[in-house]
């Protein structure tokens, strides 16, 4: 972030790429010191219907790019966003280097410098191998058909056209890396509209510089910074929508017919077999990689383990193990948690956790036991929620709940009422050689994505979608015949 004799920087909104600098203008504040960061302008809603009147003209100038042509831009742009000076504030010529991005999302986050730049490369690894993503996402289609809208598979002709002229999307603060979920929808000649979160516009907002650095048309990019009500606007009026946030906040749009696609809750799991879970101090590292890493705050992070004996021990080597994760100044390369911006915040949720273990029996904070202090801790000026460990009985409303930070339940539950007992999860990962139950989570459609053997739930690979394909989102297939 900017040393204290230097200028607070601006960022603009975007208007198909132009900077704009409007009157109406918000703090991003420091999370702890609230001094300002940056100084955002905020685009009103008759703005962004104004600007929104022409989607037509932004897709036909990114549509006269070939596909070969955007996957190099996307490779270039990959390089500058991880290691190059972009610009930051046109209007006082002020830049950003990859340390100053690391500060900027830091401050405003609380994110730990060391979590950030793990996501700078999950970013990184998206735009640098968008063709391989692609290829996985498509199963090897020859994309270079989006230059024509036909082309040929094992002899028979095949046609994609777009579900509409760009893809609006209601970004949120919680962690860097949910951009790479978006990164490769330039290369599929669709522009974007993006409203970033109040705390961290800088993800996207250097993204968009990266790819304007390699050569990509401005007017792929529209960057509004707004209210909840004029995000809900840029949903309503793209032809394509993606939004990130809790239950409540994307429930209005569970009934866009999947026109908008949801981010919410993962409530992702880890379940050892009746076969692992004799041996399960060789799993414990596994398991507790997919509950912290990040610092828990991700949709794949796990808050269930669900395991048919032994989860008191599980538990309570678990608990043991995450008390090691302790608050950290923001620059230790050892930090593993991050404090909440709004401590009132790491209150609430410590309070509804607590009134839950009161409100009927059959669970038992574990993690309390272990750390002998409060779950809430203060430390140089900042509110952190410690790691949590329950054991819980699955009838418990416990047993199925999802926090932003290191917080899982360890439930027993027989082998064979998995998976129809763990409810709906984003990502499972299954430590098991169990044919019976490896081929009823193959069947389920109660799991996103599978994780077949000791893989955390946090290990993705971008090739395989675990929350919608991108692809299939932005383009339909059509029948198509041709006289020879």
């Amino acid at each position: 972030m900017p040393a204290a004799s230097q200028p607070v920087p601006h960022l603009p909104i975007l208007r198909k790429g132009r900077p704009y600098k409007s009157l109406d203008v918000q703090p991003a504040v420091h999370y702890r010191t609230k001094e300002p960061v940056a100084e955002v302008s905020q685009a009103n809603l008759g703005l962004i219907r104004r600007d929104l009147l022409d989607q037509a003209g932004p897709r036909a100038a990114l549509a006269s790019h070939s596909y070969a042509g955007l996957v190099a831009m996307a490779k270039r742009a990959a390089e500058f966003f991880l290691h190059d000076t972009l610009p930051l504030d046109p209007f006082a010529g002020i830049d950003q280097s990859p340390a100053d991005y690391v500060g900027h999302v830091s401050a405003t986050t609380g994110m730990p410098h060391v979590l950030v730049r793990r996501n700078m490369l999950k970013i990184h690894g998206v735009l640098s191998q968008v063709d391989e993503v692609l290829g996985g996402l498509t199963r090897g289609l020859d994309l270079t058909l989006l230059d024509t809208g036909v082309g040929m598979v094992a002899g028979r002709a095949i046609s994609f056209f777009p579900r509409g002229d760009a893809m609006g999307v209601v970004l949120p603060n919680n962690s860097p890396g949910v951009h790479s979920l978006w990164a490769p929808t330039t290369v599929l000649k669709m522009p974007l509209v993006l409203k970033p979160g109040s705390a961290e516009p800088w993800t996207p907002y250097r993204m968009i510089q990266a790819w304007l650095k390699a050569g990509c048309p401005p007017e792929a990019f529209s960057f509004y910074p707004c209210d909840h009500g004029s995000g809900n606007e840029i949903l309503r009026r793209t032809g394509r929508g993606m939004v990130f946030g809790d239950v409540k906040a994307t429930e209005r749009w569970r009934k866009e017919g999947g026109r908008v696609e949801i981010h919410g809750p993962g409530f992702s799991k880890v379940i050892l077999g009746a076969d692992a879970v004799a041996n399960w101090e060789q799993h414990l590292d596994v398991i507790a990689a997919s509950v912290a890493d990040n610092g828990g705050r991700s949709c794949v992070n796990a808050s269930g383990v669900w395991v048919p004996a032994k989860g008191r021990e599980i538990a309570e080597a678990l608990a043991k193990k995450l008390a090691a994760i302790v608050p950290r100044a923001a620059d230790d390369e050892a930090a593993g948690l991050a404090p909440f911006v709004d401590p009132s915040v790491a209150e609430r949720v410590s309070a509804l956790i607590d009134r839950d273990l009161e409100i009927q029996p059959g669970v038992e904070d574990v993690s309390a036991k272990v750390r002998g202090t409060a779950r809430v801790a203060r430390w140089e000026g900042s509110t952190y929620l410690l790691p949590t460990v329950l054991l819980c009985d699955r009838e418990h409303p416990l047993a199925n709940r999802e926090y932003m930070f290191p917080f899982v339940s360890v439930v027993e539950a027989p082998e064979d009422e998995m998976p129809d007992c763990l409810g709906h999860s984003l990502v499972v990962t299954a430590i098991t050689q169990n044919p019976a139950l490896i081929e009823r989570l193959v069947a389920s459609p109660l799991v996103d994505r599978l994780n077949l053997g000791a893989l955390p739930t946090t290990r993705i690979g971008w090739d395989q979608p675990h929350e919608g394909n991108l692809f299939e989102h932005l383009y339909a297939r059509r029948a198509i015949q041709r006289v020879a």
